[in-house]
């Protein structure tokens, strides 16, 4: 029997706890940086896709951000998330759904993801997904990236994925962003091994 992606996401994350994750960070220090860095207002929408059970939303709660957005396939994510910060959760925008089968409904002056891009190992599928970031995106809007590096994995949770340089990157978004910002990083995981990590941030042309 075929499972689903949903399906797939939603057994990960029901069968293993967060902490236990390979991608597991205690606090998303270089993901709020870059955020802060684009000095997009507090106010403004923002968009986390692939989510999971990540912390940042926390943070952006406590970091006065009001207007936060998140896209996540995996109903067992969105649960567990919502469950750990309570009340809060009501200040946030929950939408499950497949990147690549969502259409977006209102525009975004910063879109994150550190989860799903270095899934898509299918060019139609990352031409998919790039053009609903342009249409999400307002013009000049920022676009926070992080995908596995050129050293990085090439598989996880069971599926295969694309390494990244930054050169491979700009190949694929120069025609519309503008580079601002990269940085190699080495992760450790709950296990101790190393994942490198291309932290890239990039703006929209207006």
């Amino acid at each position: 029997m075929t499972v689903s992606k949903r399906e797939h996401w939603d057994h990960i994350y029901e069968t293993k706890g967060a902490t236990k994750l390979s991608w597991f960070q205690a606090v998303p220090s270089r993901s709020m940086t870059m955020i802060r860095d684009t000095g997009v207002p507090a106010e403004a929408p923002i968009i986390d896709v692939g989510t999971g059970v990540s912390s940042l939303i926390d943070v952006l709660l406590n970091s006065d951000y009001s207007n936060i957005n998140v896209l996540e396939i995996s109903t067992a994510a969105i649960a567990e998330c919502r469950a750990r910060i309570g009340d809060a959760a009501s200040r946030v925008k929950w939408m499950q759904a497949d990147v690549l089968e969502w259409a977006p409904k209102t525009r975004y002056y910063l879109w994150h993801d550190r989860a799903v891009f270095h899934f898509l190992t299918d060019r139609a599928h990352v031409n998919t997904y790039l053009d609903t970031l342009r249409t999400a995106l307002v013009p000049g809007g920022y676009f926070v990236l992080a995908t596995f590096g050129p050293e990085g994995p090439d598989c996880c949770s069971g599926f295969d994925v694309q390494r990244y340089s930054i050169e491979q990157l700009s190949h694929l978004l120069e025609d519309d962003f503008e580079l601002k910002y990269y940085e190699l990083e080495d992760h450790t995981t709950p296990t101790g091994n190393v994942q490198q990590f291309l932290y890239s941030t990039w703006q929209m042309n207006g």
